[in-house]
């Protein structure tokens, strides 16, 4: 591992794209300790202390949120808004249109999500400035809008931040931020659970416990994400002029998890709704409602995994055009062994996408509602590990590996993955 530590290293181009990478970690971590102006962060730091909730929105800020600090909103505006494009480009024919174009498409549609940021974002920041009035020195007009102003430019920073990283450094940098972001909390946690064993609240057996849970995790989600069926396809030969062309073999890799960590987000976003807006009204039937659905509770946890389930489907229907693929690979000459070309291929497609797409919706469902598991079986309430963290961190450093991989062997070494 040393020696393959050493070719990384020696590259002088891959050692300068890991070294600006390392240097826009720094400078997020620094705009994690800048407050945002006219804010008592002691309330809001209190108020994210109480609930899992907030803690789990805390969490993949980097404690910036807790901080209310100028990247209290993270990167969440721009997540949400390349989730909206990605959308609009199945239903509207122009962003369609663009995104078959190459280059040129994919420069008008940044920029539009760029534009859908900012956007969202200042929505986003204003009512994050209303919400948490309590703990604005001065409430008023002008310092809900310098507030939301602070919020908004430090999300749009965060933007620049990680196409920065993904032009010059290595990986992808919108991913490498919340990365950042979750892995800082890190030391928070295992301090946490010193703090446990240092008042006797927990013995060495939870925390030996609460490792074999997470390791297990850990090559449970690698497994699954790196999971997938191939789907064998051979090419006819085809005489075109005086040179002949295909007759080879390859395969579709189908994923088992293809939708990645967006289902979580949508589930967990629909069910915070009630919980949210049952923080600003004060009647006690909807209280009690909104209790109904607070996080770890048994109706909020079935309805957790149902919608996960849901939204895998969902979001992998929207994404995927099996008819087109199974149009292409007509058009191309391709077909796979013992299936008809065209629509039977498109069925069956389907119909393996169908299974594939249950394996990986309950895994995902699996993850999500994990911790609330391991959080009773080992007393450690104040961890959180799992869900979309977990996912986000593995996924993050499989690509971020194989990009590296990719950069290593292409100047001759031998690569670190096996």
């Amino acid at each position: 591992m040393l020696s393959q530590l050493s070719n990384i290293l020696r590259i002088t181009e891959l050692r300068q794209k890991i070294v600006f990478t390392l240097v826009m970690f720094l400078i997020f971590r620094l705009g994690t300790h800048i407050p945002v102006p006219g804010v008592n962060a002691a309330v809001i730091e209190q108020l994210f202390t109480s609930g899992n909730l907030f803690g789990l929105l805390d969490l993949f800020s980097g404690g910036a949120l807790s901080k209310f600090s100028i990247f209290a909103m993270s990167i969440t505006p721009y997540i949400n808004a390349s989730i909206i494009m990605q959308l609009l480009t199945v239903v509207v024919p122009k962003f369609e249109q663009w995104a078959k174009e190459g280059d040129e498409g994919r420069k008008k549609i940044t920029q539009i999500t760029r534009y859908g940021t900012v956007v969202l974002g200042f929505i986003q920041a204003i009512g994050m400035a209303f919400g948490l009035k309590a703990a604005i020195i001065n409430p008023g007009f002008a310092s809900i809008f310098i507030i939301a102003l602070a919020l908004t430019a430090g999300t749009t920073f965060l933007m620049w931040l990680g196409e920065q990283i993904t032009e010059k450094g290595i990986g992808n940098g919108i991913s490498l931020i919340i990365f950042a972001g979750i892995v800082s909390r890190l030391p928070d946690g295992l301090y946490t659970i010193f703090e446990y064993v240092s008042a006797g609240t927990i013995n060495i057996f939870n925390v030996f416990l609460f490792l074999i849970i997470a390791v297990a995790m850990i090559v449970f989600v690698i497994a699954i994400q790196q999971g997938q069926r191939r789907i064998p396809v051979q090419y006819a030969k085809r005489v075109v002029g005086r040179k002949m062309y295909g007759g080879h073999s390859t395969h579709i890799p189908l994923k088992v998890n293809q939708a990645g960590v967006i289902p979580i987000i949508f589930a967990s976003s629909v069910l915070m709704f009630p919980v949210t807006i049952a923080q600003f009204i004060d009647v006690p039937w909807v209280k009690t409602v909104a209790g109904w659905f607070a996080w770890g509770t048994p109706l909020q946890t079935i309805l957790y995994a149902l919608l996960i389930v849901f939204f895998t489907y969902f979001y992998t229907a929207v994404t995927m055009n099996i008819s087109d693929m199974a149009e292409n690979m007509k058009k191309h000459g391709g077909f796979i062994p013992g299936i008809r070309p065209g629509k039977p291929t498109a069925d069956y497609l389907d119909r393996v996408m169908t299974r594939i797409t249950l394996a990986g919706s309950i895994f995902l469902a699996i993850i999500a509602i994990l911790p609330n598991f391991v959080g009773a079986a080992t007393n450690l309430q104040g961890v959180y590990f799992g869900g979309t963290a977990l996912l986000i961190v593995v996924g993050v450093a499989l690509d971020t590996m194989k990009q590296i991989e990719a950069l290593v062997l292409m100047r001759h070494y031998q690569g670190f993955m096996k």
